[in-house]
């Protein structure tokens, strides 16, 4: 397994050229991404053989895909031919509008806010249009919203707020996570213990630790953080939608698996459920539980193309909550196997 960290400037990854902090954006993260790929399968070129999946969760909706795509292009000219074989997605950012009507619904069907703020935003917000911000009444709904939001745990809904020294439910977290109530941006990574951004921040800023991670000799030390702010200030590109890059995926015939935790605020279920209904797909197996361990772990469908699964209880980052299903559910996608119907 490969864990990369990207784009750039994000955890210990850094680059020698300080021009290109102007033109991060989806676009240059998939172009670099794929860079790093082929150079890797040039380097370990025993593996170049094997068969390949990208996963990703929050804004990873968007990485995932491009990068999916960008391989399934390239495949067809480059001297290296990665074979991928599908992708794997949570709680993903996938199309604007629809991220945006699931955010506001998800809000009021959890009685986060109030029927009248509910009204107004269904009133004067056209997620569709580009000049949706421009309307003073829909903003001002919006912001009450995310307003609410800041007294607890966007990420996780049932779940305590870290008490002490918090980064997880600052102001600065959620100045990330939205950028003038415009765009959707990158996530600050959350978990069931509330503290565990504090913990990593703690754990990461170790000599000892970024001496074992060959970051730095563990004398001059590098700044971790949990968020670098920079790197998103001027993001250069973000699709609107990668709705048509799933189609093009799907017909291409790669395995795409979609998953949601169901106490997430921030890239809510039904924000998924909206995106994916307007693929307007088949219904291969209707909706019905999954179970581990004897127990519902979610309920699933399976569309022609997409395989959709819920995970009861889990907030945004799912494996944090659930990692004994997590880990199942990653094994059946793997095998190419329907998650289990039957206790």
């Amino acid at each position: 397994m490969l864990f990369l960290e990207s784009p750039i400037g994000v955890g210990f990854s850094y680059t020698s050229n300080g021009r290109d902090f102007d033109n991060l954006g989806d676009e240059f993260t998939a172009n670099d991404a794929y860079e790093f790929l082929k150079n890797w399968f040039l380097k370990f070129s025993a593996y170049q053989k094997r068969a390949f999946y990208i996963a990703g969760e929050s804004y990873a909706g968007k990485y995932v895909p491009e990068l999916a795509e960008l391989i399934h292009d390239r495949n067809n000219i480059s001297s290296i031919y990665i074979d991928l074989k599908g992708i794997l997605m949570g709680n993903p950012e996938t199309s604007d509008p629809d991220d945006w009507r699931g955010l506001v619904d998800y809000a009021w069907s959890h009685a986060v806010v109030s029927d009248e703020t509910h009204k107004i935003i269904g009133d004067t917000c056209d997620f569709d249009s580009d000049n949706t911000w421009s309307n003073t009444e829909c903003s001002q709904g919006v912001d009450e919203v995310l307003k609410q939001y800041k007294e607890i745990d966007i990420y996780s809904l049932y779940t305590a707020v870290c008490m002490a020294n918090s980064t997880s439910n600052s102001s600065g977290s959620m100045e990330v996570m939205f950028k003038s109530s415009s765009k959707m941006m990158p996530r600050i990574m959350g978990g069931y213990d509330p503290c565990l951004d504090d913990y990593a921040t703690t754990y990461y800023n170790r000599p000892d630790v970024q001496k074992a991670l060959h970051v730095s000799d563990g004398i001059k030390l590098k700044n971790w953080s949990i968020c670098n702010l920079t790197v998103f200030d001027n993001w250069a590109d973000s699709k609107p939608s990668v709705l048509p890059i799933y189609k093009k995926l799907i017909a291409a015939g790669l395995r795409i698996w979609v998953y949601s935790g169901d106490t997430d605020g921030r890239v809510p279920v039904l924000s998924t459920r909206y995106s994916l209904n307007a693929l307007g797909l088949p219904i291969d197996k209707p909706w019905r539980p999954w179970y581990h361990e004897r127990q519902v772990s979610g309920w699933y469908q399976e569309y022609k193309g997409v395989t959709f699964a819920t995970f009861r209880g889990a907030g945004h980052a799912v494996p944090i909550f659930k990692p004994s299903s997590s880990l199942a559910m990653f094994t059946y996608f793997l095998q190419s196997e329907s998650l289990p119907s039957a206790r």
